[in-house]
């Protein structure tokens, strides 16, 4: 399990929310999943938030897979990934970082995020605790990370 921050390309004329439920309203799964088919806008999007992100947070690591292009963060604040299709991302951080641990990885997760922002026009939200990336705050994004991960380290540990 993963704290999850969701990135969406708003459809015009509606909020955050109206397009997820709209794409929610869509999903069948039944369906076989479609490989992703980027633009070339898409493509250079994330060539360059890639090498925005190497440089102004540190080294990475990516690859592409089919359903999605996918990047890895490995560094002094802890783990996270980035998974990115084109017209959606999402960033995905492990509960394993309890208490104040979890401020440093929260802090490189949204800034790769409001990064993510900029480069692909996407728009972020943390349902965790129900805020926009771009205006979020983030110490209330860490007490979440940090009091989950240390209930579970107490609890099923």
């Amino acid at each position: 399990m993963t704290y999850d921050i969701t990135f969406l390309r708003v459809l015009q004329g509606r909020t955050f929310g109206e397009t997820l439920e709209k794409i929610n309203s869509a999903y069948d799964p039944d369906a076989d999943l479609k490989p992703m088919r980027l633009t070339g806008e898409q493509r250079t999007d994330w060539d360059r938030l890639v090498q925005r992100i190497s440089g102004e947070v540190g080294p990475v690591t990516a690859e592409e897979f089919p359903y999605s292009l996918t990047l890895w963060r490995d560094g002094p604040a802890g783990h996270l990934q980035l998974d990115y299709d084109g017209d959606s991302a999402s960033i995905e951080i492990p509960y394993r970082y309890p208490g104040s641990e979890a401020l440093p990885v929260m802090a490189e997760a949204y800034r790769i995020g409001r990064i993510l922002e900029e480069e692909c026009g996407l728009e972020g939200y943390d349902y965790e605790v129900e805020q926009p990336v771009r205006t979020g705050d983030i110490d209330v994004a860490a007490a979440r990370l940090g009091g989950v991960a240390r209930w579970a380290q107490e609890t099923l540990t």
